[in-house]
């Protein structure tokens, strides 16, 4: 059952997030600076980023307002945090189960695509569970400064539970309520994979993908709907239904214009980890499938050959 909203008037929360990264960043950034809360970091163990937060315990944008946290290269597990927010990739957050389910947190929130998200609830219990999808744009400068916009185009984060959408929205952070946040990931999951192979395909062409490799995605996103469908799922919301019905070569001449607005590629070509993992787990899912399904279409989606932004996706977000 959803938690109770929260009070205008409620006192500053304990809140640890997951991963120093952008999307860590941004939210660790504006739940301190507007929400007034008391963030803990984690950071990856050993990295850059540990190291530069560990010496300067604030959060600084590229306008230079600061947020002060504490850092952490661990969660302890002992501390009862009022929410947990992971922020990592879901192959990454595998590893960090048995300390979430052993922690003394009253919640914790998974924001990260994930095509199997029961497997989640089911590792932390229900009560405690909740699914949320952030919708920011953020980087870390290469001196690791912040730029995030949010709110842009009317976009808000989405989350399944009323009292983290009031969290967020009086952190400046805009959200709304989605009350199937499993199904909502699950079916945003190809969508994410197609969007980010073909940003990969179109940074490493210079010039947007080509035609060939936007309908080869367009095809693996027919698949991968029709893999949801064989699952005993519906494809939803119903955007999703509108582009499930679309006509391939529609879709593909999406995927392949869109590849050439350098921002969108260049913001989405830094997933390439993310999106083999999905591919991965979208075709491991085809076994309980109830009718066939082109697991080969789904797989082609994954892209081809390896860059550089593959090797700096392992940092946490």
């Amino acid at each position: 059952m959803p938690a109770p909203s929260m009070p205008s008037s409620v006192a500053s929360l304990r809140i640890a997030v997951l991963g120093a990264g952008k999307i860590g960043s941004a939210l660790a950034f504006h739940l301190v600076r507007t929400g007034g809360h008391d963030v803990t970091v984690v950071a990856r163990p050993g990295s850059p980023r540990l190291q530069q937060m560990e010496r300067d315990r604030v959060i600084v944008d590229v306008k230079g307002e600061r947020a002060g946290v504490q850092v952490a290269s661990r969660l302890d597990e002992a501390v009862p945090y009022d929410l947990v927010i992971v922020t990592l990739l879901a192959h990454q957050a595998d590893a960090l189960l048995p300390a979430l389910r052993r922690s003394a947190a009253t919640g914790i929130q998974f924001m990260f695509n994930t095509f199997d998200p029961e497997r989640l609830r089911e590792a932390i219990g229900d009560e405690r569970c909740s699914f949320g999808m952030p919708f920011v744009q953020a980087m870390l400068t290469a001196d690791g400064r912040l730029d995030a916009k949010v709110g842009t185009g009317g976009q808000r984060t989405i989350m399944d539970r009323q009292r983290w959408v009031d969290l967020f929205n009086a952190a400046g952070l805009p959200a709304a309520l989605e009350p199937d946040m499993p199904l909502w990931l699950r079916c945003h999951a190809p969508l994410c994979v197609a969007f980010e192979s073909v940003s990969i395909a179109g940074e490493r062409r210079g010039s947007g993908a080509s035609w060939g490799q936007a309908l080869t995605l367009a095809r693996g996103l027919r698949a991968s709907f029709a893999l949801i469908q064989a699952l005993g799922h519906e494809v939803y919301p119903k955007t999703k239904r509108r582009l499930q019905r679309s006509p391939t070569w529609a879709v593909a001449a999406m995927l392949w214009s869109l590849s050439r607005v350098r921002p969108f590629r260049r913001l989405l070509a830094t997933g390439e980890a993310e999106c083999r993992s999905l591919v991965d787990a979208m075709a491991a899912a085809a076994s309980l499938a109830t009718s066939p399904v082109d697991v080969a279409a789904v797989r082609a989606m994954a892209p081809k050959g390896r860059t550089r932004a593959a090797s700096e996706v392992v940092q946490l977000r």
